[in-house]
């Protein structure tokens, strides 16, 4: 038992001690490899990682003016990256190798080692560092990623030893090994980061277009004022509280906010508050410490805290019940709150936007609604205005959505005038939202991907146009637009005459056969009046 070495004495003692304790060229070697291992493990920085390479091959492998160069892939030249021993400096300028040029350059085309005993005897040699003893010899190996020949790791032995040479050029290209390996990792990283940052810049191009003004359709007075409201406070910090009806476009206004804001690239975060408790609201706008209630396994981080430095979207603001407004109120004034179950005080820098469909107003006067608190979120109003108000929107809005539609089921649909002016005549009670789900429902029902007049009366239009007091009686397109396609100028003069055939037939120049062979073939619907 005395002479044997326990393992945890082993694991105390260092690794150059338990391979030799006299420090022989082999210890030395398996030394450096150790510690330019553990550099590896612990940097991802190419530059201090081939450092490390060439202080580790002077300081235990008598390797010294050790340099690095690397392809540059565009060029296919050699460029010098790195210079390390006696005598370098950063040099003033960039230091290049062609293909074949001296002895680094030789060495890269060939794809082989070349050991030069003496440089003064050696022809090719470039010398265009002005670093190297001439008396002494010169190694350069070739540095490479699987098959490919990416760069040259050379240096120059400390001594002049021949015997040495065939020696220290095997440990010059097992650190040449290394060096691969440093820089694949450093291309690897840099192409992750191109491709993550390419990335990053599409999405926000993305949201851009997605949460862009162009994707708020409207030409009318009532959009006008809105596209001038939302253009004038995007670029403050103001508290915007945006109040209309459900359905017309209020989380697409607080997007086209964000997104145009000098916060666009930072967190848009959006929370409905109407299908809370006061429990559950506090925990998501505020976070929660572990163990603050049953459930709480982990700390977490609320809403507030995630948009931090930018958005925080708070949809049906007039929903949170009075005993929740008073917390609201002292964040949005003070920008402070704490987690539940914490006593630590948080600040943020959070730009708030409030959305709701209720009269607040009337909620103040009767006392469910805090004036404070009323006062703190319109700041900045902007009212989004009902379908039925802004009827001339329409059209543009339907063939905004029917591409939204199209895009989802992969095909091209179409909307006729006819089918418009079918849509014209409803007052949208379910306003935008509404529209859309008629138009997906009448895709659906539109098997040649052209949504008419009786694809949409297929979905109960006119059923839900009567029952809301409406009338069928539209106003007849004049049958002499030539925008209009055949079938359109059928429908069109067959209005005119209140659907009778023989009127619609003279009016376009046909014999009552021709009219009803064209009315068969087109498969219109014909109303009776």
């Amino acid at each position: 038992m005395g002479n044997q070495v326990s393992a945890t004495t082993l694991m105390n003692r260092s690794f150059t001690e338990i391979v030799d304790c006299k420090q022989c060229p082999v210890t030395l070697e398996l030394d450096a490899v150790y510690r330019v291992s553990q550099t590896m493990a612990d940097s991802s920085d190419m530059r201090e990682t081939l450092q490390n390479v060439l202080h580790q091959l002077q300081t235990q492998g008598g390797l010294d003016r050790g340099m690095v160069t690397i392809v540059e892939p565009d060029t296919g030249d050699l460029i010098l990256q790195l210079l390390h021993g006696e005598g370098t400096a950063e040099p003033t300028r960039e230091i290049t190798y062609r293909p074949g040029e001296g002895i680094v350059g030789t060495t890269f085309q060939n794809g082989r080692t070349i050991i030069v005993p003496r440089l003064r005897d050696e022809p090719r040699f470039a010398d265009k560092l002005r670093i190297y003893d001439s008396c002494l010899p010169f190694i350069g190996v070739p540095i490479r990623i699987g098959n490919d020949t990416i760069g040259v790791l050379a240096a120059q032995p400390t001594v002049d030893s021949l015997d040495r040479l065939e020696e220290q050029a095997r440990f010059l290209e097992m650190f040449a090994n290394f060096a691969g390996q440093v820089v694949k990792l450093s291309w690897n990283l840099v192409q992750e980061r191109r491709y993550l940052t390419a990335e990053r810049d599409r999405l926000r191009r993305q949201v851009s277009r997605q949460f862009g003004f162009e994707n708020i359709v409207g030409h009318s007075a009532p959009m006008k004022r809105v596209f001038d409201q939302v253009r004038a406070v995007a670029k403050w910090t103001t508290t915007v509280l945006i109040r209309g009806e459900s359905g017309t476009g209020k989380e697409l206004v607080a997007h086209a906010i964000h997104y145009n804001s000098p916060r666009a690239d930072q967190p848009f975060v959006k929370l409905n508050a109407a299908a809370l408790s006061d429990q559950l609201l506090e925990s998501e706008l505020f976070g929660h410490e572990k163990g603050a209630f049953t459930g709480a396994l982990d700390d977490r981080c609320g809403r507030f805290e995630q948009a931090n430095g930018g958005t925080l979207f708070l949809d049906e603001i007039g929903e949170i019940s009075a005993g929740f407004q008073a917390k609201l109120l002292r964040i949005l004034q003070e920008g402070e709150f704490e987690r539940v179950g914490s006593s630590t005080t948080r600040s943020v820098d959070v730009r708030v936007i409030a959305a709701t469909n209720r009269d607040l107003e009337a909620d103040v006067e009767s006392g469910s609604f805090r004036e404070d608190l009323y006062y703190r979120l319109n700041v900045m109003p902007i009212y989004m205005p009902p379908l039925r108000g802004r009827i001339e929107d329409l059209p543009d809005l339907a063939q905004h959505l029917l591409s939204r539609i199209s895009d989802r089921q992969g095909r091209q649909l179409s909307l006729t005038e006819c089918g418009v002016r079918l849509l014209m005549r409803y007052d949208w009670p379910g306003n935008v939202r509404e529209l859309e789900n008629c138009l997906e429902r009448a895709a659906i029902l539109a098997p040649d991907n052209v949504i008419d007049r009786d694809v949409i009366v297929l979905t109960g239009m006119e059923d839900r146009i009567m029952s809301r007091g409406g009338t069928l009686v539209e106003t007849p397109t004049n049958f002499n637009d030539p925008d209009l396609d055949e079938r359109e100028r059928i429908v069109a003069a067959l209005e005119h005459c209140g659907w009778v055939q023989a009127k619609a037939a003279r009016l376009l120049g046909m014999s009552a056969r021709q009219i009803a062979y064209r009315i068969q073939t087109f498969d219109i619907k014909v109303r009776r009046i």
